[in-house]
């Protein structure tokens, strides 16, 4: 059986969309970023990614990690495009130029939105949206946002999903890695394609069974 290791706050969050979504079983052992807990090592301390037990699956220390069958993968977004082949369906690629789309689609995601993404998400999130300096630091990361969203503005203003006009493992990936930048409306409505299809996949009742357990985890 398919076994995840992560937690809805986390970059899990991407598998465990996708997972609803296949409706496949598998296993999920919660692993916590050992900087939410003051004591990671300590006795009774809930299995996190400082824990001997997790080290020894993922000597890196980071969540996700995926099992199945001998076969022990990290990166959230190369176990999402693994899976998608394996057990998604329509979710994965048909054809190889579906294969070296989604793959385009998962690189795009990762080093040209996430970070700056990210960099407005935390920037909100610790209050610095009302300093003058963390007004710069988000002025900034949408700089740096704004030509990767013309590249999805330019492929959404003409088909309603990233590859073949369905919803794939492409949407979600991408869409995970730009949710970050949704704390920053006014940048996302600059790009109103992207925006009706970030709404769209978030829609589905997949990515709202995610979200709802995603909101009721402790940080």
């Amino acid at each position: 059986m398919l076994t995840l290791y992560g937690v809805y706050r986390s970059r899990a969050s991407r598998q465990l969309w996708l997972l609803g979504e296949v409706g496949v079983g598998f296993r999920h052992i919660s692993v916590i970023h050992s900087d939410r807990l003051a004591q990671p090592n300590a006795t009774g301390a809930p299995l996190n990614t400082a824990s001997p037990e997790f080290l020894a699956v993922s000597p890196i220390g980071q969540v996700p990690i995926l099992e199945e069958n001998g076969l022990v993968l990290s990166e959230s977004l190369a176990i999402a495009l693994y899976i998608a082949r394996r057990h998604g369906g329509m979710l994965g690629p048909q054809t190889e130029a579906e294969t070296a789309l989604m793959e385009q689609w998962a690189l795009f995601a990762a080093t040209s939105v996430e970070g700056p993404a990210r960099d407005i998400y935390n920037t909100v999130e610790i209050g610095g949206s009302a300093t003058q300096a963390g007004q710069a630091g988000i002025a900034q990361a949408a700089v740096k946002l704004r030509r990767p969203l013309g590249q999805l503005q330019h492929v959404l203003d003409r088909h309603p999903f990233l590859v073949s006009d369905r919803f794939t493992v492409a949407d979600i990936n991408a869409a995970e890695c730009l949710r970050y930048a949704q704390a920053h409306p006014a940048l996302l409505a600059e790009y109103p394609s992207v925006q009706d299809w970030l709404q769209r996949c978030q829609s589905r009742p997949a990515f709202k069974a995610m979200w709802q357990r995603h909101e009721a985890e402790v940080d």
